[in-house]
């Protein structure tokens, strides 16, 4: 995956310059992004302050946590399942 040169928050204050009134080829021409690149961020992080971003990163590494966890039980819960067919 590409890394962006762009942190969330300098993300997030871009965004918040357009709302305030500048205008978008201004901010990408300033900050050096297309315009199709201002509006992903857009969907993105749309609305968003700094301290939601820092609990949407939070709640996402809970979940790939979750996912880990899942893959792993469902593993272990196949391996067994094998095993008592073998026996029967």
């Amino acid at each position: 995956m590409k890394k962006t040169r762009h942190t969330e928050t300098q993300i997030i204050k871009i965004l918040k310059s357009q709302e305030a009134g500048q205008s978008v080829t201004d901010l990408c021409r300033e900050h050096g992004i297309s315009q199709a690149t201002f509006y992903n961020w857009k969907s993105k992080f749309g609305g968003m302050d700094a301290s939601q971003l820092k609990k949407m990163k939070e709640m996402e590494a809970e979940l790939s946590q979750f996912k880990r966890m899942y893959a792993d039980l469902a593993l272990e819960n196949n391996a067994l399942k094998n095993l008592i067919e073998k026996k029967l």
